[in-house]
């Protein structure tokens, strides 16, 4: 038995959660999965899994193993990229999850520059706003807004993206222009947001000196992802408000209107995150200090 190995592939089912995920997230033959797990029981004569039809269950003494072999295999990593120099050339496949607005506007349009710089990584991006679950979907890391309160990631800040309220010229022909947030109230619509990990509507806010408003209006439609919602915008269906990065081409172009520009809610922040059981790999700590550079034009809360 190879022990390393051994170890590499039951720290993958207790993150997995299925010796199934496990294989595919390793590239192995599911039996072969199984097969070193049992090895690795029969060497440490003890059990580390309860098996279902459906799940497994770590043990006690498989949480406590699989608590101080990440340390280990971790440390292993560190000490291979050392010696392979891959902390100059950072090498492997990286899965990084994001949302739609950040991928399409920011980052993507970027990748011919990383991977100018690392060729080596084999980076997979998962798009879209739904929530993920780092571990057991085998996600490096991910870029999001909003406070990550979760205890289990290690975050760092990124970027403050400020918001800018928008509608069509000819949506404003047909309901006026709004001279307050109450306007929104009366004869206007509201293309709206809300959560796709909730599903709770996330209302418009206003904010100008000591005075907060958020707006419950009519909404014509709702959204649960940020390039929908900029479509939505554009197709006319009505007020929405949303990050600047995404409007301010349109408004340029006269394809948006920008309105209430001196009623601002607080900026999003704007995180990269990987967990933090995991010591970050040299292709992780790459990617992640060249995404801040990435967004180093957005670090403030001023509009670009």
């Amino acid at each position: 038995m190879d022990q390393i190995a051994a170890m590499r592939v039951f720290a993958r089912v207790v993150e997995a959660g299925t010796f199934t995920r496990a294989a595919d997230l390793l590239q192995m033959p599911k039996p072969s999965v199984t097969k070193l797990v049992q090895q690795l029981e029969s060497h440490l004569r003890v059990k580390l899994l309860q098996r279902t039809t459906r799940r497994v269950t770590v043990t006690p003494e498989g949480a406590a193993y699989y608590e101080r072999i990440s340390r280990v295999l971790a440390e292993i990593d560190d000490i291979e990229a050392d010696v392979t120099n891959a902390q100059t050339r950072p090498k492997g496949r990286l899965r990084v999850d994001i949302g739609s607005s950040l991928a399409n506007r920011i980052l993507i349009p970027r990748l011919p520059a990383f991977h100018a710089r690392y060729p080596d990584i084999l980076l997979e991006l998962g798009v879209g706003d739904r929530p993920v679950h780092l571990i057991g979907e085998g996600v490096d890391c991910v870029l999001r807004g909003g406070v990550l309160s979760d205890p289990s990631l290690v975050a760092r800040r990124v970027a403050q993206m400020p918001y800018m309220t928008c509608a069509t010229p000819d949506y404003l022909k047909r309901h006026g222009v709004p001279g307050t947030p109450a306007d929104l109230l009366d004869g206007h619509r509201v293309v709206s947001y809300f959560s796709s990990r909730t599903g709770r509507y996330i209302p418009p806010c206003y904010e100008r000196g000591d005075e907060r408003i958020e707006i419950n209006g009519h909404a014509t439609i709702a959204v649960n992802e940020s390039t929908a919602h900029l479509t939505a915008l554009l197709t006319g269906l009505g007020v929405a408000q949303t990050f600047a990065f995404m409007t301010q081409p349109h408004v340029e172009s006269g394809a948006l209107v920008e309105l209430l520009a001196d009623w601002e809610p607080p900026p999003m922040p704007v995180s990269v995150a990987y967990p933090s059981s995991r010591h970050p790999s040299a292709k992780l700590r790459a990617f992640v200090d060249w995404t801040v550079e990435v967004f180093a034009p957005y670090g403030s809360a001023r509009r670009r």
